[in-house]
């Protein structure tokens, strides 16, 4: 019995040795360059008149950062369309969103973005690119990668003799977020294109695969080739996250360039784009 109390005390003091070995480091974090975040999307949905637009401005934040409020409220917006030369002018609503309702799309004309913030003009140009109607909207099980999983499937024409390409978005009511996809003609010029969608069970992202009586939008984008370039690298880097057989992700720059100083680039992307939207209920 005093041998089994000994040996406890010795572990007991072993264990109090380690502890007070213990040091602590601090770690200094590099932080990068405060930059402007611009999210301009101007988005036409198909069958309306595309009048009413927002762009939201920001400034990125240090990692560690716990603020909450970023929002740019000192700065000017304005979009010209290249082609006709009219001018809409964003009105500041100061909580980092810049609006108008009076923008008049034109599918296939050229659109320049100019933000004036803090001395420096940020612009970006264009297309403003069509889409084609979604023909139908069905479900199946028996198409996708899991053979008993509820796919939502989508078909669409693509026109001939043109590259063109698109940005599919999914998303189920309830989920914490959206599923992108990037579509290029490539091989597809001219026919009809079939794209579908199934979710797994994922409990990291509160996920759940369909089931009878769910409900996905469905967005359907036309897109510039620079911004299928664009959205093709971001969306592999993000679903690739925790793969160690990924390639090494990047930094990645949108098409928004610092006219003032190059140096001081800003964060974001500027798109123009029509886009038809749907929904289908699982049955």
């Amino acid at each position: 019995m005093q041998r089994y109390i000994k040996n406890i005390a010795v572990l007991i003091l072993a264990s109090l040795s380690l502890l007070a070995c213990e040091d602590v480091i601090d770690v200094e974090v590099p932080t990068g360059e405060i930059r402007l975040v611009i999210e301009a999307s101007l988005d036409w949905e198909k069958g309306t008149s595309g009048n009413s637009q927002t762009i939201k401005l920001s400034t990125s934040t240090p990692y560690f950062e716990i603020t909450n409020n970023t929002a740019v409220t000192n700065a000017s917006v304005r979009v010209t369309n290249l082609d006709t030369n009219e001018v809409f002018s964003f009105t500041n609503q100061n909580d980092g969103t810049y609006t108008t309702t009076s923008f008049v799309p034109v599918a296939n004309n050229q659109y320049q973005l100019e933000v004036v913030y803090n001395n420096e003009t940020y612009t970006a140009i264009e297309n403003l690119m069509p889409v084609p109607d979604i023909n139908t909207v069905n479900q199946s099980v028996d198409g996708g990668i899991d053979p008993d999983l509820l796919e939502v499937n989508i078909y669409f024409d693509d026109p001939a003799d043109e590259d063109n390409f698109y940005l599919i978005r999914y998303y189920e009511q309830g989920d914490l977020f959206p599923y992108f996809e990037d579509y290029s003609d490539e091989f597809s010029n001219g026919n009809e294109i079939h794209d579908f969608f199934e979710k797994e069970e994922d409990d990291d992202n509160d996920q759940a695969e369909f089931q009878p009586g769910d409900t996905v939008d469905i967005n359907l984008y036309g897109i510039s080739e620079r911004y299928y370039n664009y959205m093709r690298i971001l969306i592999e880097q993000y679903y690739s996250g925790g793969n160690p057989f990924s390639s090494n992700g990047v930094q990645l720059k949108g098409n928004c360039v610092n006219i003032t100083n190059e140096d001081n680039y800003p964060y974001g992307y500027f798109r123009a784009t029509q886009v038809v939207k749907t929904s289908y209920t699982f049955q």
